[in-house]
C-alpha cells in the first residue's frame, strides 16, 4: 500500500525538489488527477511515487512494453533529493525525450546514488517511462 502522499504538507516542497509546494507540483499526477505534461514532469512525479511507495502511479506511468509485473520498494529506504543534471526533448510539443538526473537515497545508514538517464515516449497524448541508462561512477 502506498503512503500517503497527502501526509506531506501541501505548502512544503514537492518531494522532487522542485521548491514548488506538492500541490502545484506532482501531487495531482500522484493522485491521478492531470497527467505530467513533460518528460521532466513525469521524471520528477515518478520519483515522488518512489518517495511515497506509490505503486499504482509508478506502474501506470511505465511504458506498457517494458513494465514489470510487479513493483517491490526497499521499506528502510529513505529517499534524499533528486537533482536534475540534463533534459533532451520531452518538451509539450514533443513525443520523445530523455531526462538525467541523480536521485540520492539512504539505507540502514548507507548512502546510495542513483545516476541515470531516463528515456521517456508519449503515447496519445501521455508521458511513459519507457526505460533508462545507469550510468556508473567514474
Amino acid at each position: 500500500m502506498a503512503k500517503s502522499p497527502t501526509n506531506h504538507g501541501p505548502l512544503e516542497g514537492c518531494w522532487c525538489d522542485s521548491q514548488v509546494p506538492a500541490t502545484q507540483c506532482c501531487l495531482p499526477f500522484l493522485e491521478f488527477r492531470t497527467d505530467a505534461p513533460t518528460a521532466e514532469a513525469l521524471m520528477r512525479s515518478r520519483y515522488s511515487a518512489y518517495v511515497t511507495q506509490n505503486k499504482d502511479y509508478l506502474l501506470a506511468t511505465w511504458y506498457p512494453a517494458t513494465a514489470p509485473k510487479t513493483l517491490e520498494f526497499v521499506p528502510e529506504q529513505n529517499w534524499l533529493g533528486l537533482k536534475i543534471v540534463a533534459l533532451q526533448q520531452g518538451g509539450e510539443e514533443d513525443n520523445q525525450g530523455t531526462v538525467e538526473f541523480v536521485a540520492r537515497s539512504k539505507t540502514h545508514g548507507q548512502g546510495h546514488r542513483l545516476h541515470e538517464i531516463s528515456h521517456f515516449e508519449k503515447i496519445a497524448g501521455r508521458w511513459f517511462y519507457v526505460g533508462g541508462e545507469i550510468l556508473k561512477k567514474r
